[in-house]
């Protein structure tokens, strides 16, 4: 069976995450949506880029509970409206407490899933600094590129989407290995950090 992966989309999103995300899962195959939550399809990121959202979710999350993964980008913005729509609150919450989904953020919004009160004594982490690390003082924060907890993955930034995205292809069942290859991806170990 397909898994289906359920991206949350609000206006002030990171592009770079929120694309890189979409179209890695997309490429292992999996069904994808990019889903949102501002009432309206064309959702704005926060340098401007528009997405036509591939569903909306509206006033109501029926319909929103038979995907696989949920999983939300960053951006300051989007962090700051996902946290404040007490609906995804609730599907969060719903998400973490089902054993075989699977519940994913990174940069900012890791963020949003403190405010939902799901990281308490959980690994996590999250863009640092101090709008967002006072939020995990009961959680285990730690700084690596990529967090697993249970069914919880999180990611730190912009730079770290693409180990954060292969990373939830393989959580899936899927095998993360052709796309890095497609990507050049183990390349880059290669490449001097200079100009």
């Amino acid at each position: 069976m397909v898994k289906r992966v359920m991206v949350i989309l609000a206006d002030g999103f990171e592009e770079g995450e929120t694309t890189t995300i979409i179209d890695v899962l997309r490429r292992a195959d999996f069904e994808t949506d990019g889903v949102s939550i501002n009432g309206g399809e064309i959702v704005t990121g926060t340098h401007g880029m528009r997405l036509f959202a591939d569903r909306v979710m509206g006033d109501k999350t029926e319909g929103f509970y038979d995907y696989d993964m949920i999983v939300l980008p960053g951006g300051w913005g989007a962090a700051d409206n996902m946290a404040a729509d007490q609906q995804l609150t609730q599907l969060l919450q719903w998400y973490d407490a089902q054993p075989e989904k699977y519940v994913a953020a990174m940069c900012a919004a890791p963020g949003v899933l403190a405010k939902a009160g799901i990281t308490k004594g959980r690994r996590v982490t999250s863009y640092p600094g101090p709008k967002l690390e006072p939020l995990f003082t009961e959680a285990n924060y730690v700084t690596d590129t990529v967090t697993f907890d249970d069914h919880m993955v999180t990611s730190r930034g912009p730079a770290t989407v693409l180990p954060f995205a292969f990373a939830l292809v393989d959580v899936l069942g899927g095998d993360s290995a052709f796309i890095k290859e497609r990507f050049l991806y183990n390349a880059l170990k290669d490449w001097p950090d200079r100009v």
